[in-house]
């Protein structure tokens, strides 16, 4: 492990160059030729680094999805990923101050892609990636809940060894992430009737009114004793003050840690029912993503990481937390499964996102001992 930290920290300024590279090519999950564009810069840098080519999944509606492979050796670890971002073009800007990297999905989660790719290089150039299968899956519609990219990354990670999940570590701790909440969208559009709401309002059916009742409805499924939230994040209604609203639309976001609370959920709201005459309802949508439970195979990866961390000169924790990620669909294939390997940082989904320049050979170095496994790690 010596010899990799040191081989990263020599080469600390090329991976925080790579990282500004790769953030500069702007990715909002929506714009498929953003996406895409980004999708060719991160392969130039697979490229340069190790020498990889992509096997690419095109995509009509969304980024296509990219896959690396190196090595042919029978023990397969995924090292898993997403280059989308929640940030439209030009909203936020690049910078570098007091330590840290700002910009638009610098922390989740290119930074932690980069991060690996050079893990893996530390590995190549010192000849210890023998026997070994290592397969990058970057997926370009994590963002909006992977509907094009969860199947085809089920897929390529069946029968590996273990899953690294590059997501970014735990804000303020560094801690990885052992357990994951399940997740789910949906969408309920209201329909009513219009009327002039001053001359002949009794002739109306508010779709805004109905879309209140159905708001306090939904967070009243709310379960915290049980982790399970459910969040309206979305409530758009009317199109002019003086006419009763005919339209309205909610967006919900839920979050679960069983599957038993999962099917409630999405019986509630799949059967939601008008509280006016009159109204008419439409549902759409389903849960995402499964919870991620640490299994006792998990384990035995966490304890490997810190083991390694130890052998590093630190230390990190295991923690649950309520986002999900594409590790929720391998760890409900019973694959070993270990996420927050990425970078450090704060701000996720928020303006001042970013990454501790600091911390990043130790974190790339610690994807590549977990990708050695024990006997090198601990020889």
């Amino acid at each position: 492990m010596k010899n990799i930290i040191s081989y990263l920290q020599q080469h600390s300024g090329e991976i925080l160059s790579d990282i500004k590279t790769l953030v500069a090519a702007e990715s909002p999950s929506m714009n498929k030729a953003a996406v895409d564009r980004c999708g060719e810069v991160l392969q130039a840098i697979f490229a340069k680094r190790l020498g990889v080519d992509a096997e690419i999944d095109v995509q009509e509606k969304y980024g296509n999805h990219l896959k690396f492979t190196l090595g042919t050796g029978s023990e397969q670890t995924v090292v898993l990923g997403h280059f989308d971002t929640v940030w439209d073009e030009g909203e936020l800007a690049i910078r570098e101050e007091q330590g840290k990297l700002y910009g638009p999905g610098v922390l989740d989660m290119k930074a932690g892609l980069v991060q690996a790719i050079w893990a893996v290089r530390a590995l190549q150039q010192q000849d210890l990636l023998a026997g070994k299968r290592i397969v990058f899956l970057c997926g370009s519609d994590e963002e909006v809940g992977s509907p094009s990219s969860s199947d085809w990354l089920s897929h390529h990670a069946m029968g590996s060894a273990q899953v690294l999940v590059v997501e970014p570590a735990v804000a303020g701790s560094g801690a990885l992430k052992v357990a994951r909440k399940g997740t789910g969208q949906y969408q309920v559009a209201i329909t009513g009737l219009a009327a002039h709401a001053g001359n002949n309002p009794e002739e109306g059916i508010s779709a805004v009114q109905e879309m209140a009742h159905q708001v306090l409805f939904l967070h009243g499924l709310n379960a915290p004793e049980r982790g399970t939230t459910v969040n309206v994040g979305i409530a758009q209604g009317g199109n002019r003050v003086n006419v009763v609203a005919d339209k309205a639309v909610l967006g919900i976001d839920t979050r679960v840690t069983s599957e038993e609370e999962a099917q409630r959920i999405h019986a509630e709201i799949t059967q939601l029912q008008p509280h006016l005459p009159g109204i008419k309802l439409e549902v759409s949508g389903a849960q995402s993503r499964p919870p991620m439970r640490q299994s006792a195979e998990s384990l035995v990866l966490m304890q490997r990481a810190q083991s390694v961390a130890q052998q590093l000169g630190f230390t990190v924790e295991g923690k649950s937390v309520g986002g999900g990620s594409d590790g929720n669909f391998t760890a409900a294939l019973g694959i070993p499964t270990l996420d927050g390997l990425g970078a450090t940082g704060a701000g996720i989904h928020a303006r001042h996102e970013h990454i501790q320049i600091a911390d990043i050979p130790a974190r790339a170095a610690l994807v590549a001992g977990l990708i050695m496994g024990d006997a090198n790690v601990t020889g």
